[in-house]
């Protein structure tokens, strides 16, 4: 993200039950964009999926820990951008950070994430790559294994570069 850049809220969603967010009509006109996820998912991880692609172009790098142990993982063939895994009752929240998407290179994602599991919480950082040189012009953010609580919100930011 540039230095100086400012962020101009896009939309707003908050679910009535539950399901998936999808942001579509996205204006090419920003720098990178900013989701900012925050609820539960019955234990399932946040994800998106770009343009409606759900082949097996995304691959990611995570850390995670909880205060006594550490771990990492690498996948290569993913069918979404990975997350971080949302608690049961306890609100997760994830910060997707894409940038210049709508540049003629393949995106990348970061991720950070991080939830309370009444006294024990956990971290997370991820990068992503979704391998598409296409302008991201919709988003469905949804949860991998399932859906999305009611009340969880997502919010789109746009970043213009100052």
């Amino acid at each position: 993200m540039p230095a100086g850049a400012t962020y101009e809220p896009l939309a707003t969603s908050t679910l009535g039950s539950a399901g998936t967010i999808t942001f579509s009509s996205i204006s090419g006109s920003y720098t990178d964009l900013r989701i900012v996820l925050v609820g539960t998912a019955s234990g399932n991880t946040f994800a998106l999926r770009f343009n409606g692609d759900s082949g097996t172009n995304y691959s990611y790098t995570q850390m995670n820990g909880n205060g006594s142990a550490v771990a990492s993982s690498r996948v290569s063939n993913n069918s979404l951008i990975y997350g971080w895994t949302s608690g049961t009752t306890n609100p997760a929240m994830c910060s997707f950070d894409i940038f210049s998407y709508a540049g003629a290179t393949n995106k990348t994602v970061l991720v950070v994430g991080s939830r309370d599991n009444v006294a024990s919480g956990s971290v997370a950082r991820v990068v992503n790559l979704w391998r598409n040189t296409a302008a991201i012009t919709s988003i469905v953010v949804s949860a991998n294994g399932g859906n999305m609580d009611s009340g969880t919100t997502a919010t789109l930011y746009g970043i213009k570069a100052a």
